[in-house]
Parts: C-alpha cells; structure tokens; sequence
C-alpha cells in the first residue's frame, strides 16, 4: 500500500476557502476516481508545519492504481472547473505530489 500526498499552500487570509474547495472536491470530483472518505484525509500544518499548507492523503494500492485516477480526472470537466475556482486562493506554483510506501 502507498500514501499519494498532494499539498499546496493557500494565499493569506484564504485557507477557509482553500479548505472548502478540497472538502467539496473530495465529495463530489475525487470521489468519482474511486478516493472515498475512507481512503482520504485533509489535513493543515499545525505545529512546525505552515499553517497554509493542506495536505491531502490517499491510500492507493499500487502506483497503476494512481495513474489510473489522475487519467479519470483528466477527463473530468468539473475537475478542470474545480482548479480554477481554487486558483485564486492558493499561492502558484505550491502544489506537489509526494508518494509515501506503508511499511506498517
């Protein structure tokens, strides 16, 4: 099993709207590439972390289930209208993917 990552830093002022935005796309955009609640979880930088970081993390089987996902979401419209309704809330440039193996 392995953990998919994708951070980003919200501008600031704006980490509630950031945060609703990937609320509302893990409901209705990533739940359609097969990432249910029970597979994700947000979280935001607390304590030695940066307060505007949000981080998503999806457990996935195997890097052929990730490709597959993000080659779903290409597809998606709503996905391409979610990114730009996030955009100006984000700092450019900050979002990355990070892959983590479980090893217990």
């Amino acid at each position: 099993m392995l953990i998919a990552r994708w951070s980003i830093e919200a501008k600031f002022g704006h980490k509630p709207e950031v945060i609703a935005e990937m609320q509302r796309w893990l409901r209705d955009i990533g739940s359609q590439a097969g990432w249910t609640p029970q597979r994700v979880r947000l979280l935001n930088g607390s304590i030695g972390a940066k307060e505007s970081t949000i981080l998503s993390e999806i457990e996935i089987a195997d890097l052929a289930e990730l490709d597959a996902a993000w080659h779903k979401l290409g597809t998606l419209p709503e996905h391409a209208a979610w990114s730009k309704a996030l955009e100006p809330h984000v700092v450019s440039g900050t979002q990355r993917w990070e892959i983590f193996r479980v090893i217990g």
